[in-house]
């Protein structure tokens, strides 16, 4: 029978949602959105920023407590040069109207420039004066209303002291335009360039067009994460009656319902019923994962086929997919070391080239004879180039192509383009980047070290076999000893023994004095033994039993035959005396030696840092196709970190995959920390890489995600800065008329964005050791000796 369904109003009271709504204005291409969006991010007690080119708004989501402070945003703003005020939820833009966006300009710049070019070039009215002055007319149209963005933009930049695309555009076509009127006003004659003015409007508010439609498709994955969580939820109260409430309203430990299509609106733990959970928009796994009573679910997956009821774990912020949301977010808008380069010429390129255009306008109207010897010179390799007539028009004209064509914007683009797309890419695969640094650093990785429990292994050991090497002593007596001194330990060894032994229905020995020896074992006082007495009893490794005076020799053959099964085997002691030894064997996960296999066909070495015994390293190493030389065991968590360290010292490049528990120092440590992680998780700080499934197929996959990405950064930036080196120069020397000059600076932005989006469509190839990046030299000797 269906429990009854009550609807509760929308409006009901619970924590306000606290974002604030800004309209922007100024803003012209991508990098005005990026200036817009960490001008933003300065404001203290922000939390995230989604800032839109398509419809000139953006939208801050502040932090829990933090007091929203739309002046301090608005501020922010208006000191990068652009002008933002508030604007309230029932009046928001989003960006669709006829009008919004680059939509004007186009609906008054098309018809125009179409009109004018079949009048000037089709028809040959180009002289005539009715048309002269109906082209002055139309052209005035687009330049007051197409180029009022471009007007405001250069305006905004120049009250604070700075320059920008907008400033090259504002002079180029008021150039061309104001010539024109000159020109036709005080009868000068000859040809007129309001067609020119035109055009350079409307070819470039095209390519601003394109440009935010493919922004669009960049940003398409935060967008879909903004959108997974519902607006409301099934609550159920103590009598069972469902009420649907806004999820705002929801609290830790709170029940709610979920039926068979129901997208989960909060994290929470399953009290009653089982379902399969779709949850690949988290964690890229296209297969759903089986949920039972005591399975965690989490926001924005989708139940889809059983009925559930699930306590609430987290809400809000503290969701798995509002820290998706963030680390996506942060990676976006992120900037990587490289991109420091193209912001420095950026910064200084527009003052060059209004240098350049000034120049190349004087030589053209004061040294015609020379400038057009130079430009013929050069038409012999290139192609005719139509130079104005006279030498006043020509001066303008050609003034006016070299303020057009240079393209500041390309180069600002080249990497938050990339980075933005390359993020984009790896979440949807379940990688989480940390941001543009850690892309940078992942792409010139050497080398690959791996954590064993939990990483290359399971990380759910099971107890294979125990010995007792005391005769008065059984099996069962010895177990329950050993579930006494874990039962108080987290650590997966541990937690190993105590289900074994439950397994085993072996009752559970009472310890006092409880204490833990980080990265070694357990120990504790056995209040009674065979003499009456008490005594320290310990668990754990047997080095560490072995330098606490423990002999181990009784257990030799047991400890030899299970570690080279690559299984784990811990002692038991009390005082100096073994009382037993245990097996706990944890499976190597069935994809690590492919992952290993393509990691070495890449040209990176692997490593395997473990703090287990030498024979159990050897033999899980065997497994997954890691060398015997590269193999570290008995290294406790601080050791780690300075074997990183000391790789680097030898110029490595180095990753570190762990599982994150108890890998902190080397993930810190190491050049790039890669976390092995659950969906709960991933508000881990130390990695760089998060991945949100437990399986590392995705170790190759994310290194080698970074390393396209990076190279796109590349070619972007050698894009932007090879069409500036050529476009300049040819428009100073008269081959570029302004027409074309805007139509490739348009095309410029279009191809950096483009090539950038390629990466969402990029697929792992395994380069074989010749084919690919080569087989990385050997390691030194000395980096081989095991760490003491």
């Amino acid at each position: 029978m269906e429990p009854t369904v009550a609807k509760r109003n929308s409006e009901a009271a619970g924590p306000p949602r606290v974002t604030t709504d800004l309209s922007v204005t100024g803003m012209t291409c991508g990098n005005c959105v990026r200036h817009v969006t960490e001008a933003l991010q300065t404001v203290p007690g922000v939390r995230m920023v989604t800032v839109s080119l398509d419809g000139h708004q953006a939208s801050v989501r502040w932090s829990p407590g933090s007091s929203a402070d739309a002046g301090a945003l608005i501020r922010a703003v208006e000191e990068e040069g652009y002008g933002a005020r508030v604007i309230e939820a029932d009046t928001r833009d989003h960006g669709q109207g006829v009008l919004s966006g680059w939509r004007l300009n186009l609906l008054t710049g098309v018809p125009v420039t179409l009109a004018l070019m079949l009048g000037e070039w089709a028809f040959g009215w180009g002289l005539r004066p009715w048309f002269q002055w109906a082209s002055f007319a139309l052209a005035g149209v687009v330049q007051t209303f197409g180029g009022a963005k471009f007007y405001v933009g250069a305006w905004g930049k120049l009250r604070v002291g700075e320059s920008n695309m907008d400033t090259l555009v504002s002079l180029g076509s008021s150039t061309a335009f104001f010539y024109s009127v000159w020109a036709l006003l005080s009868g000068h004659g000859g040809h007129l360039y309001f067609m020119e003015a035109a055009a350079i409007i409307t070819l470039i508010s095209l390519g601003h067009w394109f440009e935010s439609r493919v922004s669009v498709r960049a940003s398409q994955t935060l967008r879909q994460l903004l959108q997974l969580a519902p607006e409301l939820a099934r609550q159920v109260d103590a009598a069972g009656v469902e009420t649907e409430v806004p999820v705002s309203a929801l609290a830790v430990g709170d029940v709610i319902a979920l039926r068979p299509g129901d997208r989960v609106p909060t994290d929470g733990r399953v009290l009653e019923g089982g379902s399969a959970v779709d949850e690949s928009m988290l964690t890229g796994e296209s297969i759903p994962a089986q949920k039972n009573a005591g399975d965690e679910v989490y926001a924005g997956t989708v139940n889809a086929s059983g009925r559930l009821r699930v306590r609430v774990t987290a809400t809000g912020e503290e969701t798995a997919l509002a820290h998706i949301i963030q680390a996506v977010q942060r990676a976006q808008t992120s900037r990587a070391s490289i991109q420091r380069l193209g912001d420095r010429v950026s910064s200084i390129f527009v003052p060059i080239v209004v240098v350049v255009a000034v120049a190349a306008g004087l030589w053209w109207g004061l040294a015609p004879a020379a400038a057009a010897k130079v430009h013929g010179f050069f038409g012999n390799w290139l192609w005719p180039g139509q130079v104005p007539v006279g030498t006043l028009a020509a001066g303008f004209i050609v003034a006016a192509a070299v303020l057009i064509i240079a393209c500041p914007c390309a180069m600002g683009l080249a990497t938050p383009a990339a980075i933005m797309a390359g993020s984009n890419a790896a979440a949807k695969r379940g990688i989480l980047i940390r941001d543009g640094v850690a892309l940078e650093k992942a792409g010139v990785v050497t080398a690959v070290l791996f954590d064993k429990t939990g990483t290359l292994t399971a990380g759910r050991p099971e107890l294979a076999e125990a010995a007792s090497f005391r005769p008065e002593w059984t099996r069962a007596r010895m177990l329950a000893v050993a579930a006494g001194l874990a039962r108080h330990s987290t650590h997966p060894l541990s937690q190993a023994v105590a289900r074994g032994v439950v397994a085993d229905s072996s009752a559970e020995a009472d310890i006092s004095s409880w204490e833990e020896a980080h990265g070694s074992g357990v120990q504790g006082t056995l209040p009674l033994t065979d003499g009456g007495r008490p005594g320290r009893a310990r668990m754990g490794s047997l080095k560490w039993l072995a330098q606490s005076g423990v002999a181990l020799e009784p257990g030799a053959d047991f400890a030899t035959h299970w570690s080279e099964q690559a299984a784990t085997v811990i002692g038991l002691a009390w005082e100096s005396e073994l009382l037993g030894l245990i097996a706990l064997r944890d499976a190597i996960k069935p994809g690590a030696p492919a992952v290993v296999r393509q990691l070495q066909n890449q040209g990176l070495r692997c490593y395997l840092v473990t703090g287990d015994n030498p024979k159990t390293a050897a033999a899980v190493a065997a497994q997954a196709g890691i060398p015997a030389d590269h193999v570290f065991a008995e290294v406790r968590p601080e050791k780690k970190a300075e074997f990183v360290e000391r790789l680097q010292r030898q110029g490595e490049r180095v990753a570190f995959v762990g599982d994150g528990i108890n890998d902190g120092p080397a993930l810190q440590q190491a050049d790039l920390g890669i976390a092995v992680s659950r969906a709960s998780d991933i508000a881990r700080e130390a990695a760089d890489i998060v991945l949100l499934k437990s399986e590392i197929e995705a170790v190759p996959e994310s290194l080698g995600l970074a390393r396209a990405t990076l190279r796109t950064i590349h070619q972007n930036l050698f894009w932007a800065f090879f069409y500036n080196s050529l476009g300049v120069p040819l428009a100073a020397l008269g081959f570029m008329s302004p027409i074309l000059c805007a139509a490739a600076m348009g095309i410029s932005d279009v191809v950096v964005i483009g090539n950038a989006l390629r990466l969402n469509r990029w697929k792992m190839r395994l380069p074989t050791p010749a084919q690919g990046l080569g087989r990385a030299p050997a390691v030194p000797e000395k980096i081989l000796q095991p760490l003491e």
